[in-house]
C-alpha cells in the first residue's frame, strides 16, 4: 500500500493501528501522518515511538492522503470533522474508528458525497491480532470496502457487517479485550493468593487464554461443547464452574456487553 494515510486523532486506537501497520510493514513511516486537536506532547510521543510524521497542521496531514482515518474521542469528532471539511478531497476515503458514531452523521457534517467506511477494530491491532468489523456508508463503493478490508486484514481478521450491528460489535470485540484482561486480573490475584509466583501465574494464564482462543478458532466446536469436554463430573473444573454459576457469571457478562452496547448507542445520540 504505497499511498499516504492520515490519522485525525492520536489516542490509544490510533496508536494500536499505527503500531500494527508499522510492525507488519504495511506502510513506511514516512507514509503515515498523524495530527490531533492540541496535544503536542502526544504527537511528539508518536513521532519518537513510531517514527511517523506528526503535525499540528491538518492541511499538511491530509494533503495527498489516500485514506483519512478519524480516530478521535466521540465528543471531539464534530469539531475534528468540521475542521477538515475544506481540506478533504473527493477521491479520499474516510475511515472512522470512532465508537458509536454513524456514517450518516459524519456525512452530514462533511456535506458532500464522501466515501465513508465505519470500522471497529480493537487494541490487539498493535500486535496484528485485531478482531475488526467494517460497515459501508452510503457512498462507499465496492472498491472502498475492498481497500478498507485489505488495510485491516494486515492487522488481524475482518468481518463485514451492516452498520446497524456496529453497536453490538463495539460491545463485543471493541471493548472485549478489556473484559478478558479483567478476568485475567482476577485469575492472577487468585493464583498469587494461593502461593504461586506472580510471573509464573502470568505466563500460565496468558498461554491458557491464547490456547483457548485458538481452540475456539480451529476445533470447529462451539464454546459450550469445548467447556463440557473438560468439565469432568465431580472434578476440579466442575467445582470452579459451579462457583461461577452460583455468582451468575454468565448473566454478569451478558449485562456487561449490553451496558457497553447501550453506551455506544448513547454516544451516537449525543452528536
Amino acid at each position: 500500500m504505497p499511498e499516504k494515510i492520515a490519522f485525525i486523532g492520536a489516542g490509544s486506537m490510533a496508536e494500536a493501528i499505527i503500531s500494527g501497520i508499522r510492525e507488519m510493514n504495511v506502510y513506511e513511516k514516512e507514509q503515515v501522518w498523524v495530527t490531533n486537536k492540541e496535544n503536542k506532547e502526544r504527537l511528539q510521543y508518536m513521532k519518537d515511538r513510531y517514527g511517523v510524521r506528526c503535525t499540528a497542521e491538518k492541511a499538511e496531514a491530509l494533503q495527498d492522503a489516500a485514506i483519512v482515518v478519524l480516530a478521535t474521542k466521540p465528543y471531539d469528532l464534530k469539531d475534528a470533522v468540521l475542521d477538515i471539511v475544506p481540506l478533504l478531497q473527493p477521491e479520499q476515503l474516510v475511515i472512522s474508528v470512532v465508537a458509536g458514531i454513524s456514517t450518516d452523521y459524519i456525512g452530514s457534517l462533511l456535506q458532500q458525497n464522501t466515501a465513508i467506511v465505519r470500522v471497529m477494530p480493537n487494541t490487539s491491532a498493535s500486535i496484528g491480532m485485531s478482531a475488526t468489523a467494517i460497515a459501508a456508508g452510503e457512498f462507499a463503493a465496492t472498491d472502498d470496502m475492498k481497500k478498507a478490508k485489505a488495510l485491516f486484514e494486515t492487522i488481524g481478521t475482518v468481518e463485514i457487517v451492516d452498520e446497524e450491528a456496529m453497536h453490538t460489535v463495539t460491545s463485543i470485540s471493541g471493548s472485549g479485550p478489556a473484559y478478558i484482561y479483567y478476568l485475567v486480573e482476577a485469575m492472577e490475584k487468585a493464583a498469587v493468593n494461593a502461593g504461586l509466583q506472580a510471573e509464573v501465574a502470568k505466563q500460565l494464564i496468558a498461554q491458557t487464554v491464547l490456547g483457548a482462543g485458538e481452540m475456539l478458532k480451529k476445533s470447529g466446536e462451539n464454546a459450550a461443547a469445548l467447556r463440557k469436554k473438560i468439565t469432568s463430573k465431580k472434578g476440579t473444573t466442575e467445582a470452579g464452574i459451579q462457583t461461577l454459576a452460583a455468582h451468575q457469571f454468565q448473566q454478569a457478562v451478558i449485562d456487561c456487553v449490553d451496558s457497553a452496547r447501550k453506551r455506544s448507542i448513547e454516544l451516537g445520540k449525543q452528536n
